[in-house]
């Protein structure tokens, strides 16, 4: 299946040495005597998935009971989600919208937590492109990661949206991180769309701004028309109805980083995250965090999946020509095991 909506990790392979080997053990016990839960993320580097890691940096999975095991996705490997429906992985990191493209296909997956309700991404501009809406990108050439790829399935709706067709600008693949800035910097492309810390090295470097922000819900509303379900909590159905006790747990754990995430700042949280995640060849400590800063507010307070996201999600896939079928999105997700986290959370838990 194609991988869409998912950032890749750059060519610098920041988290490779995070990456562990899978089995899907679903429970079996490790060596802290603890259930293990095997999770891979698409990008665990990058602060569109810093719950997943952040959970591990409080002692949150240890704390509500499993012993979560994280690997990455890597630049031309296995998708967190592929990993994850194949049965390599218990549960991936990976965006809701997987859920509706496995639907198409006959497999029957579902996210149990919803952990961010926009895209995290936002279309950088040279600074003499003259771009404030995608109705200017007329004429001009757009960088998107790949031919196909998320950004370019989000372009092209921006695009429509601004009743721009694919012939009146051009969309040129230019991968992210280095070769992205690299494209942009030469005048390659007018703009690109991509995530942190990319932004924040475009920003550093002064080559380019802000036009288009998908990285908070209240961007998401504004260029996409509702609420973006990005980042989730992925797992086969069966899987989940199998080990109910154990999908409660990690989601407990999730859930209460995120009330971290909503009741913390952006420099606590970067005190939780491994060194090389917030300072690096893209950026430096006081750039990670200023960008945190600046975009945290992608990040949902509760969990819970909001209303007339999925909506928005299948709507997206439907004009990028993905999704030809009829969807049931009540079979894509569910809330209850966030519905109880909350409880747990609130009560103290």
């Amino acid at each position: 299946m194609q991988r869409t909506l998912i950032a890749r990790l750059t060519g610098t392979a920041i988290a490779a040495g995070l990456t562990v080997a899978l089995t899907a053990c679903g429970g079996s016990s490790h060596s802290s005597g603890l259930p293990t839960v095997t999770m891979m993320v698409g990008g665990i580097d990058k602060q569109i998935y810093l719950p997943y890691q952040l959970a591990e940096g409080l002692g949150y999975y240890q704390k509500y009971g499993v012993d979560m095991q994280l690997s990455t996705e890597q630049q031309g490997g296995v998708g967190a989600e592929e990993a994850m429906a194949s049965g390599q992985a218990d549960m991936a990191g990976a965006w809701y919208e997987h859920t509706i493209e496995f639907q198409q296909s006959g497999k029957d997956v579902i996210s149990v937590a919803q952990l961010s309700g926009a895209p995290g991404e936002r279309e950088m501009c040279a600074n003499n492109a003259n771009v404030q809406t995608p109705a200017d990108w007329k004429g001009k050439s757009v960088g998107v990661t790949d031919p196909g790829s998320g950004t370019d399935d989000l372009t092209r709706y921006l695009a429509a949206r601004q009743q721009l067709t694919t012939q009146d600008f051009s969309r040129i693949g230019v991968g992210e991180g280095s070769t992205l800035i690299s494209a942009l910097q030469r005048g390659r492309i007018s703009c690109a769309m991509t995530t942190q810390p990319t932004v924040a090295a475009i920003e550093k470097k002064n080559l380019g701004y802000s036009a288009i922000d998908l990285a908070s819900t209240d961007g998401a509303q504004k260029w996409l028309g509702g609420v973006y379900p990005a980042a989730g909590v992925l797992a086969q159905a069966s899987w989940v109805n199998s080990h109910k006790d154990l999908v409660q747990k990690v989601v407990d754990a999730l859930v209460a980083t995120m009330h971290y995430i909503h009741t913390h700042s952006a420099a606590d949280i970067a005190a939780h995250m491994p060194p090389k995640f917030v300072s690096n060849s893209l950026i430096t400590k006081d750039d990670y965090i200023k960008a945190l800063d600046q975009d945290k507010g992608q990040f949902l307070p509760d969990g819970m999946m909001p209303a007339g996201a999925p909506q928005t999600a299948l709507t997206i896939d439907q004009q990028a020509g993905k999704i030809k079928q009829q969807i049931d999105l009540a079979k894509t997700y569910t809330d209850q095991y966030v519905i109880e986290a909350n409880k747990t959370i609130g009560s103290g838990g």
